[in-house]
């Protein structure tokens, strides 16, 4: 996808002044950490960072070496397995004859929209219902392009399917889920060019329960202490930590191996490694506005901190709804706020560090309510393949051993 830079500029002004500023800010924080071959790591959220194009953008930036590692949710996951985004089309459910007790409460089923090719090579891997596919093929229905492969008839089938077949893989060689995945992922997605570039991604504590077996298989796949460690070790690694759309990020602010905003203080008691998040940078791209009164309370007056040595309700105190990521991010002095979309933010963030740094971006998203971004999800739809589960098996094969 072409940079539109006039778009990217128009996206910067729809921004407040004190957002423009704070994206400035994180713009210099990520070009001088990457100058001085520092490391920055994205924690992302699921649905929104899939539609508007921001996890196809980091897997551009871990490409071109700007992003190091990526903590994100079993849903973001499994929408990569099948592509990212893909075309489906709704019908009526109880035209089809299903049961609506065992339907999602909108009465739809989804078909994926896949060619002749692409059904082809699904038979050679799984039983396909063809009398419900030719039904679909005549119902009346509608065509849109949602998160790829989780509801929709086959391919949300085929992910939870492979979610089985990858926790063997796991399993024998001691792996997370996410790296196994990679290897027969699209490189256009963070599992995929993770796995290419030996960088982590790695699904976070609060966001392992989703996207069904997918979800289950991932946390199943290595030990909850396991997972805290790796990605503790990624974010200990990290100079700059961008956090994009994304709830209860407790690895972040609240983690069991970090000691400075978080609980790692029983963990360095009982002589395990721990890490601190003094001295990083946190940027946070949120919609929220009282994420920025919550840190402007604590500069102005450090009531967030009074709150918790008196022991008292943060939201009391603070008189505004207060969400838990709120309160290590407010109190951290290295915390940056960026109050705006993540479709609009993050392209202009990327198109200015990478433009800074001199390095040439093959694709940028753009948000999904701008013809540009409609173009960017087709371009998802019809590029980014799903997981190619031969590929896979054989880089499984040729593995040997556990590394």
């Amino acid at each position: 996808m072409k940079v539109q830079e006039e778009l990217l500029d128009r996206f910067y002004e729809n921004l407040d002044e004190r957002s423009r500023a704070s994206l400035d800010e994180a713009v210099e924080k990520i070009v001088a950490a990457k100058a001085r071959g520092g490391k920055v790591v994205v924690a992302t959220g699921s649905g929104p960072n899939i539609h508007e194009g921001v996890t196809t953008l980091i897997a551009e930036l871990m490409d071109k070496g700007l992003v190091d590692g990526v903590t994100t949710s079993s849903a973001v996951v499994g929408h990569e397995m099948a592509g990212a985004l893909d075309r489906v089309k709704m019908c009526s459910a109880a035209d089809l004859g299903f049961d609506p007790a065992f339907l999602p409460r909108s009465g739809v089923f989804e078909f994926t929209q896949l060619s002749r090719e692409q059904l082809d090579a699904l038979r050679k891997e799984m039983a396909l219902d063809e009398d419900l596919l030719e039904r679909g093929e005549k119902a009346d229905g509608r065509l849109v392009i949602k998160a790829a492969g989780n509801m929709a008839y086959p391919m949300g089938l085929r992910t939870e399917n492979l979610a089985g077949e990858i926790l063997v893989f796991c399993k024998a060689y001691g792996l997370p889920f996410e790296a196994v995945a990679g290897w027969g992922a699209d490189r256009r997605t963070m599992i995929g060019i993770g796995a290419e570039k030996g960088l982590p991604v790695l699904v976070s504590i609060p966001q392992m329960v989703g996207h069904g077996h997918v979800g289950m298989a991932i946390g199943d796949s290595v030990s909850v202490f396991e997972r805290s460690r790796r990605i503790a070790s990624m974010l200990e690694a990290a100079d700059v930590i961008i956090e994009s759309a994304v709830a209860l990020t407790q690895e972040i602010h609240d983690g069991p191996f970090e000691c400075y905003t978080g609980h790692g203080i029983w963990s360095w008691w009982k002589g395990l490694r721990t890490f601190s998040l003094e001295g990083k940078t946190l940027i946070r791209i949120d919609l929220d506005g009282n994420l920025r009164k919550a840190q402007d309370l604590e500069k102005g007056s450090a009531l967030i901190q009074e709150a918790i040595n008196r022991g008292l309700p943060k939201t009391k105190i603070t008189k505004i709804p207060f969400r838990m990521e709120m309160s290590a991010f407010a109190r951290h002095e290295g915390s940056i706020p960026i109050i705006g979309d993540i479709g609009e933010v993050w392209p202009v963030m990327a198109w200015k560090a990478a433009k800074t740094l001199g390095v040439s971006l093959d694709f940028m998203s753009y948000a999904q309510h701008t013809p540009e971004g409609r173009a960017m999800r087709e371009w998802i739809v019809k590029e980014v393949k799903p997981l190619d589960r031969e590929k896979l098996i054989i880089e499984a094969g040729e593995r040997g051993e556990a590394p």
